[in-house]
């Protein structure tokens, strides 16, 4: 009977693999010269600056930005085409776009440099995901390590947030009550945290950028 439920729940669907999509950037002598960003159709990010991390940091997403990427993966084909614009530009790293949808081994496509407006629009968005990711490990980090840097990490944050630009910012909120509350803390700095706090608690679960189209 066991064998016969595995059997009939694979048939119906039951085991289907979410679809997932990912960015790597790749750029030696950058900062960090190595990034991935994973994120499933749940919403669930994974960032990691190794190949080999087997710890990434991880957050979710709001479900009307997973929508907008997951769209602009749909609009470039699921990266069956070629995106590379073949100009003579500048090395800015090498850019891979993976979709993986569990029906076979995926589809991905690298590039330096694409002239595809979509392309381009969905490259910024993994990017800000991975600032937003970035700043939160620097953040968490001069919480523990480095006091004096704490106020500086929240510039960061907050340039991020003023500019739209900031990915899942309820990720934040724990670390921010984590520094309101840290009496050791200078009161400029707690008061920061708890006004950014506040901000990311009443925002709408996603703001999207006017810059982009």
């Amino acid at each position: 009977m066991r064998f016969v439920l595995i059997a009939l729940a694979c048939s119906t669907g039951l085991f289907a693999v979410a679809p997932k999509l990912s960015y790597t950037r790749s750029f030696p002598g950058s900062t960090p010269d190595y990034f991935c960003v994973g994120l499933d159709r749940s919403g669930a990010i994974e960032y990691k600056e190794s190949p080999t991390d087997d710890q990434p940091l991880k957050a979710q997403l709001p479900d009307a930005q997973v929508t907008e990427l997951f769209a602009m993966a749909e609009k470039l084909n699921y990266f069956k085409t070629p995106l590379e614009s073949g100009l003579k530009v500048a090395n800015t790293g090498k850019k891979t776009l993976r979709y993986e949808d569990g029906n076979g081994p995926g589809n991905e496509v690298t590039f330096n440099y694409s002239v595809n407006e979509v392309a381009q629009q969905l490259q910024d968005k993994f990017e800000q995901i991975g600032a937003s990711e970035r700043a939160y490990i620097e953040l968490d980090r001069t919480v523990h390590y480095d006091r004096l840097g704490v106020n500086d990490a929240l510039a960061e944050v907050e340039t991020l947030w003023l500019h739209k630009q900031l990915a899942a910012p309820k990720q934040f909120v724990p670390l921010l009550t984590r520094i309101t509350n840290r009496e050791t803390l200078m009161h400029l700095v707690r008061d920061r945290a708890a006004r950014l706090k506040e901000e990311f608690e009443a925002a709408p679960d996603y703001a999207p950028d006017p810059k982009q189209k």
